[in-house]
């Protein structure tokens, strides 16, 4: 296993800072899944501490539910025009929907749209500037219904069967999967200087595929993103949840969202809380790290051409959010592993 940066563990890497407290280096990862099979993975190099996510979101100077459901319908409009309207929803769609925003906008119930204006306003347009430097609608729509309203009052973030963190981090996990005789690691290692170095049969890269075949189609654009870690003197947890989100104008505040890991990892016995600031920026080659890929038809297109190139090399597979050019979650990421080792190695050895 080859690994450009001093670490293992990719954008999963969890660590324990200055004063003890065991953070996330590149932002909050919160694992859930409804795939028994990514659990029972998992569960070999890991036990669990059970752990539900809860976001909130700035709107009007409160701090409501994320995503938007009745609750959060009823701080934002008053309790009145709230009911008013959390009936109407639940007449149009039906109780427990998940709706997109873009949907609801398109309804033919003027209350309706109006809900939904607001929430646009107050909760996905100046998200989505700041996140992707894009509006919602200049994004595939798959990207605004991966936090639809909610027609419940069930404040969990997900709803997946599977909601736990590693009990002592994600990189005590990965240690464990490295732990054997076979495996060799060699970080702070390029992809360019293994492959001049070390011989393979096989190469599952897990890199931007665009960086694989040196950019001849033009870059992927990726967004990434700068993180600002505060660490406060207290045992007292800081925020009521562990996300706040901060869907705000870039002038008001420029970052995205606010992350407590103490909430996440639920350590104990340390005298000091640490928060991580998320920033997002553009992807520059050379300067920061690729995150996520920009979901767009014309960016889809690009990759389908180094698709194409990448199922002519018999000996090298691409999995991963940057190799597939795909916004997977942490065990869709897991899943894509597994299927990539089942077609893959097992295919070629049986």
């Amino acid at each position: 296993m080859v690994d450009q940066r001093s670490h293992i563990g990719g954008n999963a890497y969890d660590c324990h800072d200055d004063n003890g407290v065991l953070v996330h280096k590149y932002g909050g990862h919160i694992f859930h899944t409804n795939s028994q099979r990514v659990a029972e993975y998992l569960s070999r190099f890991t036990c669990w501490t059970p752990y539900q996510h809860k976001v909130k979101a700035l709107v009007n100077d409160q701090l409501v539910p994320l995503p938007i459901n009745y609750n959060s319908i009823e701080m934002i409009f008053g309790k009145p025009d709230g009911q008013q309207m959390v009936q109407a929803l639940e007449d149009e769609f039906g109780e427990y929907s998940s709706v997109p925003i873009l949907k609801m906008r398109q309804s033919s119930s003027s209350q309706i749209r109006r809900v939904a204006d607001v929430m646009y306003e107050k909760v996905f347009l100046h998200y989505n500037l700041k996140q992707w430097g894009l509006t919602p609608e200049q994004l595939d729509a798959s990207v605004s219904a991966r936090v639809p309203v909610r027609l419940s009052r069930d404040d969990r973030f997900f709803q997946d069967s599977f909601q736990n963190m590693p009990e002592d981090g994600y990189t005590a996990m990965f240690k464990r999967m490295l732990n054997d005789p076979l495996i060799t690691v060699e970080l702070d290692t390029s992809y360019r200087d293994a492959v001049e170095s070390i011989r393979f049969k096989r190469l599952v890269f897990t890199g931007p595929i665009d960086e694989y075949f040196d950019y001849k189609y033009g870059q992927l654009p990726y967004r990434s993103l700068r993180f600002q870690f505060e660490t406060k003197p207290q045992e007292k947890l800081v925020q009521h949840v562990a996300q706040e989100n901060y869907p705000t104008p870039a002038n008001e505040h420029p970052f995205t969202r606010s992350m407590e890991f103490r909430h996440i990892t639920n350590q104990q016995g340390v005298n000091f809380t640490t928060l991580s600031l998320e920033y997002p920026e553009a992807y520059v080659v050379g300067q920061n790290q690729p995150y996520y890929p920009v979901p767009r038809d014309e960016n889809r297109e690009l990759f389908r051409k180094y698709q194409a190139d990448a199922m002519k090399l018999k000996s090298v597979f691409f999995a991963g959010r940057l190799a597939d050019y795909s916004y997977y979650n942490m065990d869709q990421a897991v899943a894509r592993a597994l299927s990539c080792f089942d077609k893959q190695i097992v295919a070629v050895a049986a």
